[in-house]
């Protein structure tokens, strides 16, 4: 039976401060509503219990995605539309990403937020996973203050959490120490999106010489709660990866989870489908990491000139790419980052320049004819998305490239890989306030950035 209108109370006050006193005022009687994706099911099922509401959909206070040195902080209400478009959380955080480009269709993605998805507390929630793997803390906020808590401790069982009835969740914070880690993430269901998962886990692991360093995972949908597989991780940790290693982790997971019989799946294939996701997580990042170590291999055993001349499209200083040869031997991937890292904020700032002049203006597929071949393609692939936008947003690139060199006499630099063109435009915008010592330092940041990414490009290559 439907759910009649005039059953309920709606109220939508524009500040988080009268939301939290309302909240104060009659704890337990209203219930917040942001995007609504849950709460209008049950309502129009009839099955809504509660009958006050009120919103805090679009309240700038839970908009907010502020980026701090140590980490950034998503406000509860950012929807899934808007993780999916933060260059910020696409960079450093892709789990995050991908488990939102997962929730529902584009309609659930603008509507859905990141805070409704954590107190509805379905243990099939696509984003949790994700949040346990990076270690996540919440800010609840009531009239009382505000508290931090480990989002690991937030679910207390099946549907419940530690948020009290005149709270809500203000931010979500997430720690920036995982860019070295690799990223892996699966969601089996009926379909990829629009579906509830059967099983869903996500894990980043960070190695060292083919060993273990780290691990994380989380799981979803196989108990209660979504929960990290703390017995699988330590197993791994300190161990290089084989067949053994694969088997006795398979075997830790299934025993770790928890896994019901429902009408979408049943308990045995939960516990199947985990062990076989952790074996093929270990697949990809030992396989990841044979094949880095023979691109390593191969460049560690060059001639110093030829190594560096092989490394330098992926940066276009000289400087660095003589120093970072003269490292060798560098045995993975995190150490080369690291190192490139050093050596690039090192460098003075005619390096920097001869870095950004091998670049082609944003919105221009001809790179300059000083920049080596493979530099050029790169950027062609990297302005994949300012390349399929219309003539007047390619227009007023190009008027923002020729305002920026007036102002600045260098070429504007942005990390452009999975950018559409609107969002450089906003970017170079934002950046045309900077003053001069401020804009050096940005740009030689996001060329720190694009130099990373060609990097890992060319050793997977």
């Amino acid at each position: 039976m439907r759910s009649h209108p005039a059953d309920y109370e709606l109220v939508a006050p524009n500040n988080l401060p009268s939301v939290l006193s309302l909240l104060a005022e009659e704890p337990g009687s209203w219930l917040p509503i942001a995007g609504g994706t849950d709460l209008m099911v049950q309502y129009a099922a009839g099955h809504l219990a509660a009958r006050k509401l009120v919103s805090i959909w679009n309240l700038p206070e839970l908009r907010r995605i502020e980026i701090l040195p140590g980490e950034i902080r998503v406000g509860a209400g950012c929807t899934y539309t808007d993780l999916i478009h933060n260059p910020m959380v696409n960079r450093e955080f892709t789990l995050l990403t991908s488990a939102a480009r997962w929730t529902g269709g584009v309609a659930n993605q603008n509507r859905g937020t990141l805070g409704g998805n954590i107190v509805n507390a379905s243990p099939a929630a696509d984003s949790l996973p994700a949040l346990l793997v990076y270690g996540a803390e919440l800010i609840l906020a009531s009239v009382r203050g505000e508290r931090r808590i480990v989002y690991e401790n937030f679910h207390t069982g099946y549907r419940k959490t530690q948020c009290a009835a005149d709270e809500v969740i203000r931010c979500v914070c997430l720690p920036r120490q995982f860019k070295n880690y690799r990223a892996y993430t699966r969601k089996i269901g009926a379909r990829n999106a629009q579906a509830i998962s059967k099983v869903c886990l996500a894990a980043l692991g960070r190695f060292a010489g083919g060993i273990i360093e780290d691990i994380r995972m989380a799981v979803g949908s196989v108990a209660p709660i979504p929960f990290r597989l703390k017995e699988t991780e330590t197993a791994l940790r300190g161990n290089r990866i084989d067949q053994a290693l694969i088997l006795l982790a398979k075997k830790t997971a299934a025993d770790e989870i928890q896994p019901i019989d429902d009408i979408r799946s049943s308990a045995r294939y939960r516990r199947a489908v985990t062990a076989n996701l952790v074996a093929e997580l270990l697949n990809s990042f030992n396989n990841a990491d044979n094949k880095n170590s023979s691109v390593l291999a191969r460049w560690n055993s060059l001639p110093p000139g030829e190594a560096a001349l092989e490394i330098l499209p992926c940066c276009g200083s000289n400087s660095w790419a003589r120093q970072l040869a003269a490292l060798r031997p560098i045995q993975d991937e995190d150490s080369l980052l690291a190192a490139s890292d050093k050596i690039w904020k090192s460098l003075t700032e005619a390096d920097w320049m001869e870095a950004f002049a091998h670049h082609p203006r944003i919105g221009q597929s001809v790179a300059p004819t000083t920049a080596p071949a493979r530099s050029a393609q790169w950027s062609s692939q990297e302005q994949q998305k300012v390349g399929a936008a219309g003539s007047d947003m390619i227009a007023a690139l190009s008027e923002g490239n020729r305002a920026y060199e007036q102002r600045f006499k260098r070429i504007f630099i942005v990390c452009a890989a999975g950018k559409p063109a609107h969002a450089i435009l906003d970017i170079l915008q934002r950046r045309m306030r900077n003053d001069d010592q401020t804009e050096l330092q940005e740009s030689a940041e996001q060329q720190r950035q694009i130099t990373s990414l060609r990097l890992k490009k060319w050793i997977s290559e």
